[in-house]
């Protein structure tokens, strides 16, 4: 297993739609392995393909969702359904997420408060995860991934205008830029 450089915002692999996986090989279950590894090392916890470079639809995720109980898995191909939005203003302590291809940064914003995902696994195994709160608010943002979306393109105006500055005084937006965890510092 091995670490993956993380690609930033500005590569274009994060903003196109990505293509399902044809076939679970050996070179698909190294690519998890890699991701999973990646994605504790950064730490996160979630990570998509196209984070990594790889145009792929599929996710990863480690989540404690209750009590010591770990969810944790692999999703290919997934199909993901959401429950309608909460009105009313965020909460922005509750509300606020960050991405690692925006390292090191966190805005408010509303998700849907449960979801479903239907995916396969390694093994080829059709599953679905019934589930509400923070696992619902990850695998959202994962699947966006997926779909070439970035959590800052669901920003409200000002805080879309914050991170865009943040993004020019760092030097991201354009292709070639990436992380690696256990590497490189992120600056706050």
């Amino acid at each position: 297993m091995a670490v993956l450089p993380i690609r930033i915002t500005g590569e274009p692999v994060l903003h196109t739609v990505a293509a399902p996986v044809e076939a679970v090989d050996d070179e698909l279950r190294t690519l998890v392995a890699d991701m999973v590894e990646t994605m504790h090392a950064a730490p996160g916890v979630g990570l998509a393909a196209p984070q990594v470079g790889v145009g792929l639809r599929l996710f990863v995720w480690s989540f404690e969702v209750a009590d010591g109980e770990l969810s944790e898995g692999v999703a290919i191909n997934p199909r993901l359904w959401i429950a309608p939005m909460p009105l009313g203003p965020l909460d922005e302590e509750v509300e606020s997420e960050g991405c690692l291809s925006i390292p090191g940064e966190r805005f408010p914003l509303r998700r849907s408060p449960a979801a479903i995902l239907e995916a396969t696994d390694l093994d080829g195994q059709a599953f679905e995860i019934r589930t509400s709160g923070w696992l619902a608010r990850i695998f959202q943002h994962e699947y966006d991934h997926l779909d070439g979306v970035l959590y800052a393109d669901r920003l409200a105006f000002d805080e879309a205008r914050s991170l865009g500055k943040v993004v020019k005084r760092k030097a991201w937006g354009i292709p070639g830029r990436s992380w690696t965890p256990g590497v490189d510092q992120i600056e706050p």
